[in-house]
């Protein structure tokens, strides 16, 4: 049974209220038509999708906001539960680990970095494209990463078939399964490798952080006992 760390727990109450909300909103509500932000026809959306949802930021649909509000939006049943159940299985031991603010930090960068990549991307290359990005992907992406780093080779036990398998091995198998779900296309794709990206760099410099903290206390220690 998957035992839940409090800032997992809260993160998944918030993705799936967000994922309720907006169901709730595109039965209750009258749909938007965003049609024009793109100057093409497309597919109107429900009111918390269209708000919460990542832009090109060549439309004017674009807000700065949503770097951080896309991440807690979902596009499908499937989609946030292979999302929800990566965050369930690999985001509590992390926390764990560095402590829930660390985490936390690590968690928002990771998903908010996804998302100006994602942004920049098309910006520049592909200036006129339609759609959206939504999805808690990159944050996914970065905690495999980050996973895979800090404990490669845990052993974790499959539910189907059960049998054990290193964390390095895992991260690559539930990326795969949460890129198979996920139908944001290719570009929100790119970015949320991006995810893994950042948290790649993120994790570097901590471990750089620490061997700087290290070098100044043996530093000190070599002037306070100067050796014989």
């Amino acid at each position: 049974m998957l035992r839940l760390t409090p800032v997992v727990r809260n993160l998944i109450m918030i993705n799936v209220l967000v994922f309720v909300g907006s169901f709730l909103a595109g039965h209750l509500t009258s749909p938007v038509d965003y049609s024009g932000c793109f100057g093409m026809l497309m597919p109107p959306v429900d009111v918390v999708t269209y708000y919460f949802s990542l832009y090109n930021a060549h439309t004017a649909c674009f807000r700065p906001y949503q770097l951080f509000t896309y991440m807690f939006m979902h596009g499908g049943l499937g989609h946030i539960f292979f999302n929800m159940l990566a965050l369930a299985s690999f985001a509590p031991i992390l926390e764990s680990y560095w402590g829930e603010k660390k985490f936390l930090i690590f968690y928002v960068i990771t998903g908010m970095g996804a998302g100006i990549i994602y942004a920049l991307v098309n910006y520049f290359l592909f200036p006129g494209s339609g759609g959206s990005m939504l999805g808690a992907s990159g944050a996914i992406y970065g905690i495999l990463m980050a996973f895979g780093m800090v404990f490669p080779n845990m052993e974790i036990m499959l539910l189907f078939p059960p049998i054990p398998i290193k964390a390095k091995y895992m991260v690559f198998l539930m990326g795969f399964l949460t890129y198979a779900m996920d139908r944001s296309g290719s570009v929100a794709h790119l970015a949320h490798f991006g995810g893994a990206f950042v948290a790649f760099l993120l994790i570097m410099f901590w471990r750089s952080q620490r061997f700087v903290i290290v070098a100044d206390i043996s530093c000190t220690c070599a002037g306070v006992f100067p050796a014989q």
